[in-house]
């Protein structure tokens, strides 16, 4: 059973999408504008069915969850608003999967509670250290609300240009307009601090102590393969790098299949010895 409801952290609403019973796993979005925690992860939450108990927050400034009052955003808010999330469900262990600023947050998590966070799947990731704002992120963060900003957004997010329908054209350039007042507070220029935000210090990642799967597109080019996953292996206790050839910043919309079976095994293994 699929539903969406708000959570109260910290005095804050949180929107949030739950699925499914069993282990928890917590599954954090993207930075680009219009993400939502549904419009990221609903489709792959369908496919997993009810073996997991998943929950896909809108994170603070995104769909329909606030920046509290007094903040301005950022890894610090994501990653202390996701913990609380989880404690607010009664959640005292659990998974995480993110994609893109969603991975920073999630390594940021696990490293800060290490006794709660059991694996992190980082997709696409952020974090690593010295990791520069590509172009192609900083256009991204950009991308000016309305059907030509999601187009050209979403023409940078995938290899395969046929993804780019006319229907999630639509889609993402209402979820954009909806959210333009919020997200504008979040990377006004010059972005570069805000990459540097979202950037983990060696300390921080050798704080992880959860087994990690890193997934990434080969041909990435928000998030470069060589200088937003490579460099985790050299600081990440616990590490697997997983490269999808053909596939850009989205492996859950590019290759869903293969990406969902991924997910299924390295997460199975919470219910085995």
């Amino acid at each position: 059973m699929t539903a969406l409801r708000t959570v109260t952290v910290d005095g804050s609403p949180v929107h949030v999408l739950e699925s499914g019973t069993g282990p928890a796993v917590l599954m954090l979005h993207g930075s680009g504008p219009g993400t939502t925690g549904s419009g990221a992860w609903a489709t792959t939450a369908q496919a997993l069915g009810t073996s997991w108990h998943l929950v896909a927050p809108d994170q603070a400034g995104f769909g329909r969850t606030p920046i509290p009052a007094g903040s301005r955003g950022g890894l610090r808010l994501w990653t202390e608003q996701a913990a609380g999330l989880m404690a607010a469900l009664g959640v005292e262990h659990y998974a995480v999967v993110g994609h893109s600023m969603g991975g920073a947050v999630a390594l940021a998590l696990a490293a800060a509670r290490p006794q709660q966070v059991t694996r992190v799947v980082a997709v696409s990731t952020m974090g690593a250290p010295g990791a520069p704002l590509s172009a192609e992120l900083d256009a991204v963060w950009a991308a000016p609300a309305g059907p030509l900003g999601a187009r050209d957004m979403l023409s940078r997010l995938v290899l395969d240009q046929a993804l780019v329908t006319e229907s999630a054209v639509a889609a993402r350039a209402a979820a954009m307009r909806a959210g333009a007042a919020a997200f504008a507070s979040l990377f006004p220029p010059p972005r570069a601090r805000w990459a540097d935000d979202l950037t983990l210090s060696a300390k921080t990642l050798a704080g992880v102590r959860a087994p990690v799967l890193l997934v990434h597109g080969a041909e990435d080019r928000v998030t470069p393969l060589g200088t937003a996953a490579l460099p985790l292996l050299e600081h990440l206790a616990d590490v697997r790098l997983y490269v999808l050839g053909r596939c850009g910043h989205v492996p859950a919309l590019e290759h869903p299949h293969e990406f969902r079976r991924l997910l299924s095994c390295f997460l199975g293994r919470e219910q085995g010895p």
